[in-house]
């Protein structure tokens, strides 16, 4: 997927959209420029960005909600096509615009879906919700102001996704007022949650982390020893290894060849497979986990993934920081990291977790370029859906 440079005036911000359930139903991109851009130069510079993305790496088998231009809504240009469909999101001002129902009708004829953005109940864009038929809350907003917004729009017959969901208490909010999906950062931050210590299974597969992020060579012996007292991983392991993705010419059998073969990251990534439980309703979660700790190596090296990695699944399975780094031993300047968010591989956490959460202010304050970030993490996302959907779908055959 073509990107421009880290120096790209251009940041895309991408979030989930999910259900009540927390399955993912699409995903919404919105593209930030830097401030000294005026707003036809800003216009320009999104549209070409727009022009590099490949959406259906970007959003896999989900469609994606894509943040307008004047020239995009109004047919002037190209609508940038995701093979589960397109949605454009209008925000206030194109709502107010006298020719936007014309816009929102002639989409609605190409079967393209539009989502008024930052619905606030104005004359125009009640007009426009019965036409369009979806809007877009702040969860952020005032319990009773949330709640008004979103019975109005259901009222008009549209449906609402209440984004900026970033804590627990905006996820309760969003639910009380009736929201029929939810935006925000697809892990929940950690200290919004109850952590716990974790099963014996979530702990073995800690601990085969914990072998393989020694700085030192890696003892493959040991690593295939605790693959093969694990019968469901070693299975794992070997159907891995004598699938198409390897292309081998002959059948492997012995587990510790297989554990070769499959190499540190690898199984690191099939050892969080299966911490997660992987299958393909779970795609989405590992998908999300491998994304920020690929995108933390690219703003690093391979330390900054396992940092990125354990980071993600303790906040994707509620499990305590303290367990992880306990248990996988990695080195005081990870567990710094994780823990105290202390050094580099803490500072380039903090900004890929802030990325995540659409927070470009906290990115800054990382000290950490936000269009590099955000390059890296985009870079990231077809790497990562392949390999989630490869594990996810060899749990399952295997």
């Amino acid at each position: 997927m073509p990107h421009s440079s880290p120096s790209s005036p251009v940041a895309v911000y991408r979030q989930p959209v999910v259900d009540l359930d927390r399955n993912v139903r699409a995903y919404a991109l919105r593209a930030a420029t830097s401030a000294v851009a005026t707003d036809p130069v800003a216009e320009d510079l999104v549209e070409a960005h727009y022009a590099q993305l490949d959406l259906t790496e970007l959003a896999g088998d989900a469609p994606v909600i894509l943040r307008a231009t004047a020239r995009i809504l109004s047919g002037a240009l190209p609508l940038p096509t995701a093979a589960q469909g397109t949605w454009l999101e209008l925000t206030a001002r194109m709502a107010a615009d006298p020719d936007a129902a014309t816009h929102v009708v002639t989409l609605r004829t190409r079967d393209v879906r539009t989502v008024l953005g930052d619905y606030a109940a104005t004359p125009g864009q009640d007009a426009l919700l019965p036409l369009a038929g979806w809007a877009k809350v702040d969860a952020t907003a005032e319990p009773e102001r949330l709640r008004a917004l979103v019975e109005r729009a259901h009222a008009l017959g549209g449906q609402v996704i209440a984004e900026r969901v970033g804590t627990a208490r905006d996820l309760q909010a969003a639910q009380e007022a009736g929201a029929d999906l939810l935006q925000g950062p697809m892990l929940v931050r950690r200290e919004e949650a109850q952590t716990r210590e974790g099963s014996a299974g979530e702990l073995q597969c800690l601990e085969l982390v914990r072998l393989l992020s020694v700085e030192d060579e890696i003892n493959f012996t040991a690593v295939a020893n605790m693959v093969a007292s694990d019968p469901e991983m070693s299975v794992r392991v070997l159907h891995m290894v004598n699938s198409s993705a390897f292309a081998l010419a002959r059948t492997v059998d012995s587990v510790r060849t297989a554990v070769v073969l499959m190499g540190a990251r690898r199984l690191a990534a099939l050892a969080m497979a299966s911490l997660i439980d992987a299958r393909p309703t779970a795609v989405g979660p590992l998908w999300a986990v491998l994304t920020r700790a690929l995108a933390c190596r690219t703003l690093t090296d391979e330390t900054g993934y396992t940092v990125g990695l354990l980071s993600a699944v303790s906040a994707q399975q509620n499990l305590s920081l303290a367990t992880m780094v306990r248990r996988t031993g990695v080195s005081a300047q990870v567990a710094d990291a994780l823990l105290n968010g202390a050094g580099r591989y803490g500072a380039v956490l903090a900004a890929v977790v802030a990325y995540e959460a659409d927070d470009p202010q906290a990115v800054i304050a990382t000290g950490i370029d936000p269009f590099a970030v955000a390059h890296a993490y985009l870079d990231a996302v077809p790497a990562a859906l392949s390999t989630a959907t490869a594990l996810c779908v060899e749990a399952v055959s295997a």
